[in-house]
């Protein structure tokens, strides 16, 4: 193995990223050894007693709203209906909407408060703090000692508060938090991989760390939280993107202790559109890491957080990194391969890392899937395999967010839209929030690509037992980057408050051809990158290996054969290193270099074979046959990010924004032209 050069450094990259991704790995298969033997959660699971009704809790319930015309009535029809005595609920719908979401929840606040409910529909002069905002402002006239939270999407049974308010015996008991349910878990394979994602980070690390000394995090919804424990860890925080995870870590590290109910399952629905999903990834993960730039010192520092918390907080905040490092791993590992970079020793090593690589990701995941759920295991696990390629392909999206929160971007809390779809079949493409596609489904366009090109290039290279590792991100950037574009074909604007809504608008001839053309311009590209690669990177690998057969040849005639044919894969002239370049990589110069070795062969096979001059001779050859294999490898990769490869890339992305920007003038003319008419009646 070359210790200098390109190839070196981006191989102690790669190993860098793989050892830092399996170390969270394992961290997964920890918890999930500890959620099957979490004693003192059990325990307290056994011991809880029913509260008598003349001794329930003054319960608070927060409806944080955001033009949720589709779901409004269904979550407040849900909360109004919990079996809980009137006189001890106060129910706040802390509505932020600006479109006829504001009327329609006037008019089922009304109709409830006619019905003798203490619920009221408290508005803001604006949105600051987004839902932290909301939170904040409902807790100066929140009356309960109690706080419920449920957001638009979620459905609360009617026994919710009296199953839970029983949990807070402890005066120390901060928070609970319930299991998520999902209503459309089967309403496609997105949805099949968003729930058992979902349900793992629930049954698996949720449950790992209930009423343990390891820090729980709230998941903003379908839960309780103490009004004394709020206002104790310094109230709702509007500095991130998750404050649920903000409040609930400063909480614990005040003392206050936590709970997860696994027994205990709230409804909610799934985001069924692909830019939704993305959005509410885009916020999780950047969330997490606002949270741990913030309070991670905090943490670490915290005399009494013990050592094993403190390891388990840093990597529940820092999670999310596995992202880049994924990325990163995803663009060199082509590299090294191009490079005929000696990645591993001994002729079973691919097996050895394709094993390891089932056995850590995979077939681990499907162990724990078995032990979880023994009776439905093939079900999830068929959602698991779905979940394969959306998380790959989500890759893009998180790395972007990972970066915003690094750098300290300030973005608007976008939250992700509700279309009320409870079961397959029913459409939502019509209706109002659907989100377009953003430039972030550009960058996946271009892995897609790319990963075409990986896969391209392991098979030539010899390697085809390593492409599953790049088909399969490859399969999940191209998944979620045509559902990207799929799911805006149909996209509307919201209805303003102020104008009628418009009838809905044909679709522009643009949107017709726009799957059609993004398949071909995908198409067009790997063809254009597979004959780039073919005419300028294939040469030199093909002479590489016939230079690694001359080393091994055994005569002056095979020797001088290989070489010869190597020389002519090698351009004439030129150098590939236009930053900086060396005579090592420089082709006139390899050009001299082989010719003295075809001169020096058929010199001495002349000679008398075996003799101490040939055996010298042959020994030279072969050490020169061996440095100008490593000079070629030096010069492969620079042939990359050619002046060429790299203004052509730049012509690739200005295409695509053009395409991209043309398309959202005519998304606006033709929503302007929609709305005309609207204006005038």
């Amino acid at each position: 193995m070359v210790l200098y050069g390109p190839g070196t450094f981006l191989y102690v990259i790669f190993l860098i990223a793989a050892w830092i991704t399996t170390m969270y790995t394992l961290n997964f298969y920890y918890l999930a050894y500890q959620s099957r033997r979490n004693r003192a959660h059990d325990k307290v699971m056994r011991a809880v007693a029913d509260v008598p009704t003349n001794a329930l809790p003054a319960v608070t319930v927060q409806i944080p709203l955001y033009n949720e015309k589709y779901v409004a009535r269904r979550v407040i029809d849900a909360v109004c209906k919990m079996d809980y005595p009137k006189d001890r609920l106060q129910v706040q719908v802390l509505d932020d909407s600006d479109d006829d979401t504001v009327d329609l929840i006037r008019s089922i606040v009304d109709e409830y408060r006619f019905r003798g409910f203490d619920i009221v529909q408290l508005r803001r002069a604006d949105r600051s703090g987004y839902k932290a905002g909301a939170l904040k402002a409902g807790m100066g006239s929140a009356t309960g000692e109690f706080i419920a939270i449920f957001d638009a999407d979620f459905i609360p049974p009617a026994n919710f508060l009296k199953r839970l308010v029983r949990h807070f015996d402890d005066p120390k008991m901060g928070f609970v938090q319930c299991k998520w349910g999902h209503i459309n878990e089967d309403y496609s394979s997105m949805t099949q991989a968003e729930a058992v994602s979902l349900d793992i980070h629930f049954l698996v690390e949720q449950k790992a760390k209930s009423m343990s000394h390891i820090f729980l995090n709230f998941n903003g919804t379908a839960g309780i939280w103490r009004a004394a424990c709020i206002s104790d860890a310094g109230g709702w925080q509007t500095t991130t993107l998750v404050e649920d995870m903000d409040l609930s870590y400063r909480a614990q590290m005040n003392g206050w202790k936590c709970m997860f109910l696994d027994d205990f399952v709230v409804n909610a629905e799934l985001p069924v559109q692909m830019n939704a999903a993305k959005r509410q990834q885009f916020r999780w993960a950047k969330g997490s890491i606002q949270v741990a730039l913030k309070l991670m010192l905090d943490v670490l520092l915290h005399r009494k957080v013990r050592a094993d918390s403190k390891l388990q907080s840093f990597i529940h905040m820092t999670r999310h990194i596995v992202n880049p490092l994924f990325l990163a791993q995803f663009l060199i590992f082509p590299m090294l391969l191009a490079m005929e970079f000696k990645l591993y020793e001994g002729q079973l090593a691919p097996l050895a890392v394709l094993g390891m690589y089932v056995a850590l990701g995979p077939g681990g995941y499907l162990v724990v899937i078995n032990k979880v759920w023994k009776h439905d295991w093939k079900h999830k696990g068929m959602q698991f395999f779905f979940l394969n390629f959306f998380a790959a392909g989500m890759t893009v999206n998180n790395t972007v967010a990972v970066f915003d929160a690094v750098l300290g971007r300030k973005n608007e809390f976008l939250r992700t839209p509700k279309f009320g779809i409870t079961s397959k079949g029913e459409e939502w493409r019509n209706k109002e929030y659907v989100l377009p596609f953003t430039k972030t489904t550009l960058l996946e366009i271009f892995f897609a690509i790319y990963g075409v090109i990986g896969i391209f290039v392991a098979i030539f290279s010899n390697n085809v037992l390593y492409t599953p590792l790049i088909a399969i991100p490859t399969v999940g950037f191209i998944y979620v980057a045509y559902m990207s574009i799929a799911h805006s074909q149909f996209g509307k604007k919201k209805a303003s408050r102020k104008v009628a809504t418009a009838a809905p608008a044909p679709k522009a001839a643009g949107q017709k051809v726009l799957l059609p053309g993004i398949l071909a311009f995908l198409i067009i590209g790997a063809g254009v990158a597979y004959y780039g690669y073919h005419v300028s990177i294939y040469p030199l690998q093909e002479a590489s290996g016939l230079l690694a057969r001359a080393q091994s040849a055994q005569t002056p005639q095979q020797l001088q054969e290989y070489v010869r044919l190597a020389r002519l894969s090698v351009p004439a002239e030129g150098n590939p290193v236009w930053l900086f370049p060396t005579v090592r990589t420089d082709f006139a110069v390899l050009h001299v270099q082989m010719d003295g070795i075809l001169a020096r062969a058929a010199a001495i096979s002349l000679s008398e074979p075996h003799n101490e001059e040939y055996n010298t001779a042959m020994m030279d050859m072969h050490a020169a046959s061996l440095a100008l294999q490593e000079n070629l490898h030096e010069a492969v990769p620079y042939i990359y990010v050619s002046p060429t490869n790299i203004a052509m890339g730049g012509a690739w992305v200005v295409v695509i924004l053009s395409v991209f920007a043309a398309l959202r003038r005519a998304r606006t003319r033709q929503q302007r032209a929609a709305t005309t008419p609207a204006l005038q009646s």
